[in-house]
This record gives C-alpha cells, sequence and structure tokens, in this order.
C-alpha cells in the first residue's frame, strides 16, 4: 500500500516497454498517466489497467513540443499534488547508413529520442526538486554504450541521454531526486517494426531480428523496476552489461570483431547491395 498515492507519468507509454512499465507500475499501486501521440493505443492501455484493478489515465502529447509537455506535467502536477516518477521513454529507431542520411533525417530522431528526454526533464526536475523527491527514468538503450554501425543516428541520440542521465543522477541527488538511465537491449517491441529504414530492407531487418534471441517488455520493465528500487544509475539487463564491459575494457580485439560481424550482418539489409 505504500505505492498508493503516487504519480508517475509514462511518455510512449501507449505500446512496448512503455506500456509494460505503465501496468506493472499500477499493479504497485501507482496512479499512472500514460502520455502518447498514440490517443488509440493509450486509451487502450488505460482500459487494461483499469480493467486489471488499476487507475490511470491518458494524455495525448507529443514529446517534441516543450511547452506541450511542461503543460502535461504541470496539469498531472496540479490536479495530484506529486509527481513520484517521471519515465521518458518516447522514442524511435532509424536504421541505414550515415552517408545515406539528410539533414531532415537526422532532425526528426533528435527531436524526438533526445529533445523529447531534455523536455520531460525540464518540466519534472523544477517539481521534483520543490518538492523534495522523485525519480526521473530515461530510456536510452545498449546502443548507448557502445558502437552501433548502420544505426548512427539512432545511437547518436542514445549516447547523449546516457551522458545527461549519468551527469544529472549527481546533481539531482542533492535535491533528493534519483535519476536513472535505462539501457533495454533486444526486447520484442514495435520499435523495431516501426523504425525507420533509410534505403534498408526493413523485411531483412525484422529478420534479423528475430533470429535473435528478444526479451519481452514484460521481463525488461520487471528489471527497470527493480533497478530503480536500488537506484541504479544504469539499468540494463545482466549478463549483457558486464560482456560490453570486458569485450571494452579487456578484450577490445573482440570488441572489433564483433562490431565489424554486426555491421556486416546489417548491410544485408542495404537495398544498394540487395542484388
Amino acid at each position: 500500500m505504500k505505492n498508493k498515492n503516487q504519480v508517475a507519468i509514462v511518455t510512449g507509454g501507449a505500446s512496448g516497454i512503455g506500456k509494460a512499465i505503465a501496468s506493472q507500475l499500477a499493479a504497485r499501486q501507482v496512479v499512472v498517466v500514460i502520455a502518447d501521440i498514440d490517443e488509440r493505443g493509450g486509451k487502450q492501455a488505460v482500459d487494461a489497467i483499469e480493467e486489471a484493478g488499476g487507475r490511470a489515465q491518458f494524455v495525448r502529447l507529443d514529446v517534441t513540443n516543450g511547452v506541450q509537455v511542461e503543460a502535461a506535467v504541470n496539469s498531472v502536477y496540479d490536479e495530484h499534488g506529486r509527481l513520484d516518477y517521471m519515465f521518458n521513454n518516447a522514442g524511435i529507431a532509424m536504421y541505414g547508413e550515415l552517408y545515406d542520411m539528410s539533414r531532415e533525417h537526422w532532425e526528426r530522431i533528435v527531436n524526438l529520442n533526445l529533445w523529447g528526454v531534455i523536455h520531460g526533464i525540464q518540466a519534472a526536475y523544477p517539481i521534483m526538486k520543490k518538492q523534495g523527491f522523485g525519480h526521473i527514468a530515461n530510456t536510452a538503450s545498449v546502443a548507448g554504450l557502445g558502437p552501433s554501425p548502420t544505426a548512427a543516428a539512432y545511437a547518436t541520440t542514445k549516447h547523449a541521454i546516457v551522458g545527461l542521465t549519468t551527469s544529472l543522477h549527481y546533481e539531482a541527488e542533492t535535491f533528493g531526486i534519483k535519476v536513472s538511465a535505462l539501457c533495454p537491449t533486444f526486447v520484442n517491441t514495435p520499435i523495431f517494426l516501426n523504425g525507420e529504414g533509410i534505403n534498408m530492407d526493413k523485411a531483412k531487418i525484422g529478420e534479423q531480428m528475430k533470429a535473435r534471441k528478444m526479451m519481452s517488455p514484460e521481463q525488461f520493465a520487471r528489471i527497470a523496476l527493480k533497478g530503480l528500487e536500488r537506484n541504479q544509475l544504469m539499468v540494463c539487463p545482466l549478463p549483457l552489461r558486464r560482456t560490453m564491459d570486458i569485450f571494452f575494457i579487456l578484450f577490445p580485439g573482440i570488441h572489433r570483431k564483433f562490431i565489424r560481424f554486426f555491421r556486416n550482418e546489417a548491410r544485408k539489409a542495404n537495398l544498394s547491395t540487395i542484388q
């Protein structure tokens, strides 16, 4: 019952990891606000939570619009009198060789993946500072922990989120605020199917993803919430994080071979090279 009066905002909560996190928070009696541009999916997620006995509401939100994000966060705070969790989770995937990308591609992914997180922080941080508590969780990716050839733009935004989150973690703790980065790996969510393939065969990408052992959104949500309970700076499924660290530090040669193998596999989906 300790979570009964807590309030959480989950951007991108209409599907995938965000939806799973929202569902599990509601099961813990946290009041969940699902904020998403997908109105139909968001309302369906709210209905599912309420049918299970939880409390939830939907707010249509475009996280690329800072004014809109600030208004939505302030509205939730005004209604409930507190804000315990801010999950900056909304994002898109983008695949393609860097030479195929335009300025518009860069603007699209940076505005959503990075500025969407910044807008959420800018709106929630002052509220949490005033109340003296709260937890900000920013969804990055394992792509933010190392190289990701043929997904450089996506990796750029996720590296930026890791840097932003790990820096804010130490600033915010002075005010009683916790800050964590969620770094999922291959999670079976719509982000792969809905991702933008620039001169890439998305069907081929889908096949490559299915060949990997993927965890469910619910599995990752459980890992994420457990990590937040422990105030972990970086929440990444093990043994992946340790494996990444070992490859980077102890076996750089093996790591480079692995990344080149990954690059070559990904390039099989490049329409310029498909005969």
